[in-house]
């Protein structure tokens, strides 16, 4: 069974939080990314995209919950959810995506990103307009035209 992804977004006029990565894994079938965009060398070539804060949905833990869970581990933001934006897949995951309201505090990387930054493995809190979606990588592909249109609005 697959771990579906709570996904938070956070919305600061016309821009999006989002976490700016580089993921470079010894071999590519012990890399999520490799295998998600379905890279077909043995060797990880290394990964530099951008993602919604977000993560696993933990056991008899609600979307909803993990998604404000997640944003407070990663970034130490405190918010409440909205409401629902969309859903979809994130590396064949089920994923939704939350927009946050009441968001209070100053983005700073926390938790296992914190811990886990490195040279193979770097995290990178930043303000995103749509249009540098592309430039980023965001991923997954399919969230850039939805947030650019909630950013527009």
């Amino acid at each position: 069974m697959l771990i579906p992804r709570a996904v938070a977004v956070v919305v600061d006029g016309r821009r999006a939080l989002v976490i700016k990565r580089f993921l470079r894994r010894e071999a590519a079938r012990s890399c999520a990314m490799c295998v998600g965009t379905g890279w077909a060398g043995a060797v990880c070539p290394g990964h530099r995209y951008a993602v919604l804060p977000g993560g696993h949905v933990e056991e008899g833990e609600s979307a909803e919950t993990a998604a404000v869970r997640e944003l407070s581990e990663e970034t130490t933001l405190v918010a409440r959810i909205d409401r629902l934006l969309w859903t979809g897949e994130h590396n064949g995951r089920p994923a939704s995506y939350f927009l946050m309201t009441d968001v209070s505090g100053v983005p700073v990387l926390s938790g296992p990103e914190a811990e886990e930054h490195g040279p193979n493995n770097s995290f990178e809190l930043r303000w995103a307009g749509a249009d540098e979606f592309a430039s980023l990588n965001l991923y997954p592909a399919d969230v850039r035209e939805p947030l650019a249109e909630l950013l527009r609005r």
